[in-house]
């Protein structure tokens, strides 16, 4: 039993830290989801369309948005990720045909670093003594590039997720409204539900970002309002242009 509650133990463990490596694009799906979401609610407000229309459009644009979002964050990383291994094979071709020429890349790069002598030729025999080494090397430090470990399709993926899960919040109180009617201010509520929405993915902002919590948190807030008070003033605008 206890070895049993240890492997459980390891195993969320380890799927914490799975989720904490792809923490990043949790936190800017969140806030991307959280500002359009609230902008097209402030807008549908200020137009003084509908609580239906609103909970239409509002979904339309939490699954086309979020999705298109996804997408250009899978097709980002997986651009990425070619772009690094058609380079990489350049580097192994090479150090396979022009070995001479690569080896004194290397030299040239440790001697600016302010290797020289017989410890410059050390090192330069060390890196070249090993083919994947010294690929390695010449990606870091003559191309500039690293590997990117993380997976395009949980990329998107989480992307889309955080997107829907906190991008949704705007829109719940007039879900249930339609559900059961309320006699309530409902953008207040709404405005209420969304600033939650914000200090919770703002505090995200800052472990992610490593800042501190009340920056990230105002960030976020100012963020959203911004969107929010833009959206609404131009629904009200193009209402009263239209009705007029």
């Amino acid at each position: 039993m206890e070895n049993n509650s240890e492997a459980v133990r390891h195993n969320n463990i380890g799927f914490l830290k799975k989720f904490e490596k792809y923490l990043g694009e949790f936190v800017y799906g969140g806030i991307d989801g959280c500002v359009t979401t609230f902008a097209v609610v402030a807008g549908s407000v200020g137009a003084g369309l509908d609580s239906a229309i609103i909970i239409i459009l509002g979904f339309a644009n939490l699954l086309a948005d979020g999705f298109a979002m996804s997408v250009g964050a899978y097709l980002s990383t997986k651009s990425e990720k070619d772009n690094y291994n058609k380079h990489k094979k350049i580097e192994y071709w090479e150090v396979d045909n022009i070995p001479e020429t690569e080896k004194q890349e290397i030299r040239e790069i440790y001697e600016a670093k302010g290797f020289e002598g017989e410890l410059l030729e050390q090192v330069v025999d060390v890196i070249t003594k090993d083919r994947d080494t010294w690929v390695d090397v010449m990606m870091k430090e003559e191309l500039i590039m690293m590997e990117e470990d993380k997976s395009p399709f949980m990329i998107g993926g989480v992307t889309y997720v955080s997107f829907i899960l906190i991008g949704l919040v705007p829109l719940l109180v007039y879900v249930w409204d339609y559900i059961s009617p309320m006699e309530h201010n409902l953008f207040l509520i709404a405005s209420i539900l969304t600033s939650f929405g914000f200090i919770a993915v703002g505090w995200l902002k800052s472990y992610v970002n490593q800042t501190k919590v009340l920056r990230g948190i105002l960030e976020t807030l100012l963020l959203g309002g911004i969107a929010a008070l833009v959206a609404y003033y131009v629904g009200d605008l193009l209402e009263k242009i239209i009705a007029g």
